[in-house]
């Protein structure tokens, strides 16, 4: 059977959610079935090292949307390392669809990972106009995958939800020196971004600390230059929050910080299927979320963690302070949530899903040297 090439596309390698699954379907593709590719259209980043060494790699270095330079390029790369399948992750689509126009028109499928889905709009006319050059659609929790159906009308069949998945943590890794005392860490892995709402957080932690005045919470994530982070910033200095609150910015050794820590929380607004809540429970977790995007799910609906609505930092700081005081409610919590990724959401597990994608998008393909009807 002859290797099919196949290209994820994304943005950048900058830490990020759509990003890291860009680069983890690219390092689980199976080999004896696919050749692996993977292309930042406008630069490489910091994840760039997690890239593992049987991956093509490309980066297109755009600084526009569309370059010809670029697309040229993005061409090129496709024809001479034969690639049949194009995997556009986020807004990589409009390009994919640009260079699919071209011999050899490879197929192209979507990856929709946009957690803000709740709060902003995007322009539907733009997507719609692209989903008609796209093979198939894959979405990152279900609320995307039906917009894909009743706003971009893209054809229920050719629409799929497919989880995000986690790669298994070392068991290597030992516990990272942490500032506040063990049994009493809170963890929080978001970029600082409008939608992750830090300030609910921070709002929940103040209550907190009326009722367990050692806990402290420590925040992980990109974003440390944003307009964003400088708003929590002043938060944590107004509220007094300075000794509870400590901001850790990007780590490399997540793992190691999470092993660290006690609690996990995401105080989300909006969602697709956040990473950071399935590394949570790798690692074996309680965890705190917010009823957003696919996180009831990824919770068995509260079965493996404690579920609270977004934006009401009281109900979030009971759901804490629940955890904080009973280390036999974290045990139990956190090793129910790790069996639970450990069987759904496992790289083989996920990786079944998203090929048999590519085989049915394949079998569909029109004869070799005939033009693409999409």
């Amino acid at each position: 059977m002859n290797q099919i090439g196949v290209l994820q596309v994304c943005d950048s390698l900058a830490a990020g959610g759509m990003e890291r699954v860009a680069i983890n379907l690219a390092n689980a593709l199976p080999t004896d079935r696919y050749r692996s590719h993977l292309c930042a259209t406008r630069a490489e980043g910091d994840m760039a090292e997690l890239v593992q060494p049987h991956v093509g790699r490309i980066c297109l270095h755009r600084t526009g949307r569309f370059e010809t330079a670029a697309i040229r390029k993005f061409i090129d790369y496709i024809r001479q390392n034969e690639i049949q399948i194009v995997h556009a992750h986020g807004t990589s689509l409009f390009l994919s669809v640009a260079a699919a126009a071209f011999k050899p028109h490879p197929l192209v499928i979507w990856h929709d990972h946009f957690g803000r889905y709740a709060t902003e709009e995007r322009s539907v006319w733009l997507y719609r106009l692209a989903a008609r050059r796209i093979d198939a659609v894959i979405t990152v929790n279900q609320p995307l995958a039906d917009w894909a159906r009743r706003r971009l009308q893209v054809p229920a069949d050719d629409v799929s939800y497919i989880p995000n998945f986690v790669c298994e943590s070392s068991n290597h890794d030992k516990p990272a020196s942490l500032p506040g005392k063990r049994g009493l860490r809170i963890i929080c892995v978001a970029n600082f971004r409008p939608q992750k709402d830090h300030l609910n957080l921070l709002a929940a932690m103040r209550s907190v600390l009326c009722t367990v005045p050692e806990a402290h919470l420590i925040l992980l994530g990109h974003g440390t230059e944003s307009d964003c982070f400088k708003t929590v910033q002043n938060e944590i200095g107004n509220n007094g929050l300075n000794g509870h609150v400590s901001v850790l910015g990007p780590r490399k050794d997540v793992h190691a910080v999470l092993k660290g820590c006690d609690v996990a929380v995401l105080s989300s607004m909006s969602e697709g299927l956040p990473l950071a809540l399935l590394e949570y429970g790798m690692v074996g977790l309680p965890v705190v979320a917010t009823q957003v995007g696919q996180c009831e799910e990824v919770l068995s609906n509260g079965r493996c963690g404690i579920l609270v609505p977004p934006r009401d930092p009281l109900r979030l700081a009971a759901a804490m302070m629940t955890l904080l005081k009973s280390g036999q409610k974290r045990r139990e919590l956190g090793g129910k949530f790790n069996a639970r990724v450990q069987r759904v959401y496992s790289a083989r597990r996920v990786m079944q899903q998203v090929t048999e994608v590519y085989e049915r998008v394949l079998a569909s393909r029109p004869p070799l040297g005939t033009e693409p009807v999409r």
